[in-house]
C-alpha cells in the first residue's frame, strides 16, 4: 500500500490576502471606537503581524472577512484587542515613583493613622505591577485592611497575572527581602518557575475593563491609581477622556501615577504635578493621599 503524503503543517494554513489600505482604516477606526487605541498608518505591519494568526485559525483567507466577522461578534472582538494588546512589564517599574510612594505618600498615611488602602493597577498586564504594589504595602503597613483592583482590557494576560506564575528569571527584578518573603519558588514540574504567595494574591483582585468605556460601574474610590504605559496608545481626546474618568475614581487628597513616556500637557486645570509622572487633582492643597476605605 502507497504510504499517505505528510502534509506541511505551514503548507495547510490558508493563505492571507495582503491588508489593503482601506482595510487598514476600517480596523484602525474600529479599534479606537472600541479600545480608544489610535493605530498610526505606521502600525499597518503591526496590525498584519499581529491578527494573521487569528485568521489562519478560523481558516479567514483576507483580513476584510475577519472585519465583518468581528464587527457582528462581540467574543470575537475581545479576541482581536487581545492579539493587538502590547503587554510588556516588569516586577518594580519605574523605582523612582516606588521611592515617592515610600518617602512622601507612606509617611502621609501613617500620619493621619486612619488605616486602609485602596489602590487601582489600571492595564495591570501579566501582573508584576499590582503584585509589586501589593509587596510594598503589606511590608509598611502591617495588618492594615489593603485593597488592590488589577484591571486590564486583555483576557490572555488576565489570565496569567490571576495565575501568578512566571519565570525564575523574573526575581531578579525584586527586592531580595519581598523576594524572600512574598515569592515561592518552583520545584520538580514547576523548576524554574517563581509563583505569587499567598499573602500577596490575597489582597490582589482582577478583572477585565476596557479603559475608553463610557463610564468604570461600581468600582467605588481609590486612594492610588496606576495607569502607566497605557495612555502612550491613546490619541489626545481619548487621553483625556480617561484621565477625566480616572480622575472621577479616585479620592479628594488621591494621586494618580503615570507611565514615564506619558504626558498630562494641556490637562493642568485638572491635575496638577506632585512628583515624577505624578498627579494629584488640581483642586487639592493638601495631603497627597487619602488613607480611609470608602
Amino acid at each position: 500500500m502507497k504510504a499517505a503524503p505528510i502534509l506541511d503543517p505551514a503548507r495547510a494554513l490558508p493563505e492571507v490576502r495582503p491588508l489593503s489600505g482601506d482595510e487598514f482604516r476600517l480596523f484602525q477606526r474600529l479599534i479606537h471606537q472600541e479600545a480608544g487605541i489610535f493605530l498610526g498608518p505606521s502600525k499597518q505591519e503591526l496590525l498584519v503581524a499581529r491578527l494573521r494568526r487569528r485568521l489562519r485559525a478560523l481558516q479567514l483567507h483576507s483580513f476584510l472577512a475577519y472585519y465583518r466577522l468581528v464587527k457582528c461578534d462581540p467574543e470575537e472582538r475581545v479576541k482581536m484587542l487581545d492579539c493587538i494588546s502590547t503587554n510588556e512589564t516588569h516586577f518594580f517599574r519605574e523605582p523612582r515613583q516606588f521611592e515617592f510612594l515610600e518617602h512622601r505618600i507612606f509617611p502621609d498615611v501613617q500620619h493621619n493613622r486612619r488605616p486602609g488602602l485602596r489602590l487601582w493597577s489600571a492595564g495591570c498586564s501579566t501582573g508584576e505591577e499590582p503584585y509589586s504594589l501589593a509587596m510594598t504595602l503589606l511590608d509598611h503597613f502591617p495588618g492594615w485592611p489593603i485593597e488592590i483592583l488589577a484591571t486590564d482590557l486583555s483576557t490572555r494576560v488576565l489570565a496569567k497575572a490571576r495565575a501568578a506564575v512566571w519565570p525564575i528569571e523574573k526575581a531578579e527584578e525584586i527586592p531580595t527581602v519581598y523576594r524572600k518573603r512574598f515569592m515561592l519558588k518552583g520545584t520538580r514540574q514547576q523548576d524554574g518557575k517563581m509563583k505569587a504567595g499567598p499573602e500577596i494574591r490575597s489582597v490582589v483582585h482582577f478583572a477585565r475593563l476596557n479603559l475608553n468605556d463610557e463610564t468604570y460601574p461600581q468600582l467605588g474610590l481609590f486612594d492610588l491609581i496606576f495607569c502607566r504605559n497605557v495612555l502612550i496608545y491613546f490619541n489626545a481626546e481619548s487621553r483625556e477622556r480617561v484621565i477625566r474618568r480616572l480622575l472621577s475614581h479616585l479620592t479628594p487628597g488621591g494621586t494618580l501615577f503615570l507611565g514615564h513616556a506619558e504626558s498630562l500637557s494641556g490637562l493642568t486645570t485638572l491635575v496638577r504635578s506632585v512628583g515624577p509622572n505624578i498627579y494629584t487633582h488640581s483642586t487639592n492643597l493638601g495631603s497627597t493621599a487619602r488613607t480611609d476605605i470608602p
